[in-house]
């Protein structure tokens, strides 16, 4: 006799409550509310961090000019207020009275001068770096051509008054002010602490929490940071973040109460996506957001461009989505989502055409996969990104005769290995950090920090260069539309799915989690509708 979704479930939770309970380290919870992620930070440092997991907390532990509010839409942070010139080139930003650093003293302009500046000194080796490059003067220290950091047009006119210049207008320069790497650190208590600056106790910050404890590969501990300029709106006092990367066991700790909110992808079963899409806790949503596949170029296999594209052409990406993923998330053609910015139209992928990809082959060399290297494929270790690696591998070898090994990492290795380029093929994704184009784009102009692929096209920068300078938006939009289809034919990345947004929670209780298209969901927006209930659903 079959049950009831519900019912199965509940029967799920029964079985693994044993394991969770003892898994959890102690029986009472102290936290108003826990959260659990698939993977534990690779750095808090906001000049530093690239991967969502990170970023999550550090944007908890300091902010920017700007803050996203709750539908991803960058509001007043640290700056109370701001004038652009007529021209859309200067921008005023004037800081709030009374700004304060966790430890009490005066958060100033000056601060944010300093702090960007650390993020553009190539000595920092910052993956963001680019980001800030739309302001004058940038790019050149960034890149070495100036040494001087007074080149870069930052200026603290007074203690809460800072002025930037921009290279050109920049239509999304107040979204990127929301961006954690855009937020001030501390550099007198990183200068007296050292290596040590960002422990709990001794991290100082400014944004809506504080960093209460942190125990490697187990949980993070946030506490409301009292001196915040908007405290009396987080209602949160206490955040207890976890690392659980066994999707069986994170589910376990949401249907037992040992968890209130999760929003990972890959901590969704793939045997019972279908049953936790029907549960009303269960929510997703479209975002900015695309899993693809990156190709090392640098390997020499890879470096010719028609055995990219023949890996390409071998993966049947709707039968991933359909047996695999099973979210309902869109294909992917292209790297950058339909529709993104306003109105944005991406160019037509290479699509699935197995009998094409043998020709390329063919072409390289490689009759029927006959004396082609072998290739190793990276993952990390999620049930639902080994079931996407071994399907990948089967149809490489089912259409392709090649074979391909695969190799899975924790995340912190896996970052590593992609920014270092030890890899051939790997697993990647990307959220975009505003909604223009650029935001997928720029990641593979020459040098970037985030292109991790080996790709340098002059072509590429060329048109990427263009459309950031281009002031009329069709034209703009059309140069970024043929930057991408030059990507794509180069085939660097292999797109395969635009990501919907997962998240676990009861929406009749807790509130400030919504979908949105930066798929931000920032703690301090988050409460309960029943306080006196809150830290876990009875």
């Amino acid at each position: 006799m079959s049950r009831s979704p519900a019912a199965f479930l509940r029967a799920l939770a029964l079985g693994l409550l044993l394991g969770v309970l003892a898994s959890c380290g102690k029986s009472g919870r102290t936290a108003d509310l826990v959260f659990i992620q698939s993977a534990e930070p690779e750095t808090l440092d906001p000049a530093l961090v690239s991967d969502q997991v990170s970023m999550r907390v550090s944007s908890a532990l300091f902010e920017g000019l700007c803050r996203l509010d709750a539908d991803g839409r960058p509001q007043p942070g640290a700056a109370q207020r701001w004038e652009i010139s007529r021209e859309g080139k200067r921008y005023d930003f004037f800081l709030r009275p009374g700004l304060q650093w966790s430890d009490g003293s005066a958060l100033q302009a000056a601060d944010f001068v300093q702090s960007w500046r650390r993020v553009l000194d190539p000595q920092s080796a910052a993956d963001y770096a680019s980001l800030l490059h739309v302001i004058a003067g940038a790019r050149a220290f960034n890149e070495g051509q100036s040494k001087d950091p007074q080149s870069v047009a930052l200026r603290a006119l007074g203690p809460m008054h800072l002025q930037v210049d921009l290279e050109q207008p920049t239509p999304y320069f107040l979204d990127l002010c929301a961006l954690v790497v855009t937020a001030p650190v501390p550099l007198r208590a990183m200068q007296q602490q050292g290596e040590h600056w960002m422990k709990p106790g001794r991290l100082v910050g400014n944004g809506s929490y504080l960093l209460e404890q942190w125990r490697l590969d187990d949980c993070i501990v946030l506490r409301r940071n009292p001196r915040y300029w908007d405290v009396a709106s987080v209602a949160l006092e206490r955040i207890e973040v976890r690392q659980v990367q066994d999707a069986n066991t994170a589910l376990g700790f949401f249907l037992t109460g040992q968890c209130d909110l999760m929003m990972d992808k890959g901590m969704v079963p793939p045997a019972l996506a279908l049953k936790l899409r029907q549960q009303p806790w269960f929510h997703t949503g479209p975002y900015l957001g695309t899993w693809f596949i990156r190709a090392n170029v640098r390997r020499p296999a890879l470096r010719d461009v028609r055995v990219r594209q023949a890996l390409a052409l071998a993966v049947d990406k709707r039968l991933l989505v359909e047996k695999i993923t099973q979210m309902g998330e869109p294909v992917a053609d292209a790297m950058v989502p339909k529709g993104t910015g306003q109105g944005y139209l991406p160019p037509k992928g290479l699509g699935h055409d197995p009998k094409r990809a043998r020709e390329l082959l063919a072409q390289a060399g490689f009759p029927s996969g006959s004396g082609f290297p072998r290739l190793e494929y990276l993952y990390l270790p999620l049930p639902v990104e080994r079931n996407l690696a071994i399907e990948l591998q089967n149809m490489w070898q089912r259409e392709l005769g090649i074979v391909v090994g695969l190799a899975k990492q924790e995340q912190k290795a896996w970052l590593q290995s992609m920014r270092t380029l030890d890899y051939d093929l790997c697993r990647s994704s990307w959220v975009g950090d505003y909604n223009d184009p650029s935001t997928f784009l720029d990641l593979f102009t020459s040098g970037n920090g985030q292109n991790r692929t080996g790709f340098a096209s002059a072509d590429y920068d060329r048109l990427i260069a263009q459309a950031a300078a281009e002031p009329l938006l069709p034209r703009r939009l059309q140069l970024q539309a043929n930057a991408e289809q030059l990507l794509i034919e180069q085939a660097p990345v292999i797109p395969v799915y635009h990501y919907v947004g997962v998240q676990f929670f009861d929406a009749q209780r807790l509130e400030g989690v919504r979908i949105n298209a930066v798929d931000d969901h920032p703690f301090r927006c988050m409460r309960w509708r029943e306080p006196a209930l809150s830290g876990a659903r009875r």
